[in-house]
């Protein structure tokens, strides 16, 4: 089994140069800056061999840094941008601009920052005619498109989009966040399942911890959650991210990737590889 691991979620934030509208002084360690001059020291115990940068701004700004942070890196292999979701016109621009980038490979939207006055705390906002108007562009235009749900309201909107835009390649962050931290399958399972017989949708195997008991959790209190994921989807559409910097709420980068690589030891080396890295280059198009 080659040693290649990639990982498809990984933020970078440097608030003294450019606004993040969630990150606030309450969230402790998070409120500071992130720069992959931060991370590097972490990489080689990670084992982790590439990074899929994900915006965490919904500003040009955000997507502008992470390009040039890859254009200038040799672990950055792509960048999941932002591009206006409800604004169709500006998107399309965009999207003409972008795409010229080799390392633009999809689009997100911070859908979950109910904070943000844009998005007003509408669980339904990814349907939204505009919204449905720049993801039809974001389609014809080849792009991957991550999304972000954190209870089964969110998720299910995907039935809506797979089913508008068979031809765009969905992936589900966190695994929506299951709840791991209350020892529990459902309403999360059955959500999961009911938008797994998509061939468009995936999954990403990250942000577990802070879905558990952050002071306590072991590998085997996510392995239920794993294998039943890995199960529902296959291993070809399930894929793997750090999700830092929001794990050093509880644990460093060489932590969560040692514990992920644990959770999925127990599977063929086949399946191990596509996790790894086979459905991260297949997904995002990495060379």
């Amino acid at each position: 089994m080659t040693n290649e691991l990639i990982d498809t979620h990984q933020h970078l934030w440097v608030m003294s140069e450019r606004a993040y509208s969630w990150i606030a002084p309450e969230y402790g360690p998070l409120y500071d800056d992130f720069t992959p001059e931060r991370l590097a020291p972490e990489i080689p115990a990670s084992g982790v061999t590439g990074s899929v940068l994900v915006q965490a701004g919904d500003t040009y700004e955000d997507t502008f840094y992470m390009l040039d942070v890859a254009a200038n890196s040799d672990f950055v292999q792509g960048v999941v941008g932002w591009i206006p979701f409800d604004r169709p016109n500006e998107a399309r621009a965009a999207i003409e601009t972008f795409k010229k980038n080799p390392y633009f490979k999809g689009v997100r939207n911070l859908t979950h920052d109910y904070s943000n006055p844009k998005y007003e705390s509408d669980d339904a906002w990814i349907l939204r005619p505009a919204v449905l108007e720049t993801l039809a562009m974001v389609e014809k235009a080849g792009l991957s498109f991550d999304y972000v749900s954190i209870k089964p309201e969110h998720t299910k909107n995907v039935v809506t989009l797979a089913n508008n835009f068979p031809n765009m390649k969905i992936v589900v962050d966190h695994f929506a966040k299951p709840p791991i931290a209350a020892k529990e399958m459902e309403p999360w399972a059955s959500s999961m399942a009911e938008i797994a017989v998509f061939p468009n949708v995936y999954a990403k195997l990250s942000g577990l911890n802070t879905a558990s008991d952050l002071a306590n959790w072991k590998v085997s209190d996510w392995q239920p959650y794993v294998d039943f994921m890995v199960k529902t989807y296959g291993a070809q559409r399930v894929m793997m991210g750090g999700d830092w910097p929001v794990i050093v709420l509880g644990n460093n980068y060489a932590e969560i990737w040692q514990a992920q690589v644990e959770v999925i030891s127990k599977f063929s080396e086949e399946e191990q590889s596509w996790m790894r890295h086979k459905t991260a280059k297949a997904f995002y198009k990495l060379g």
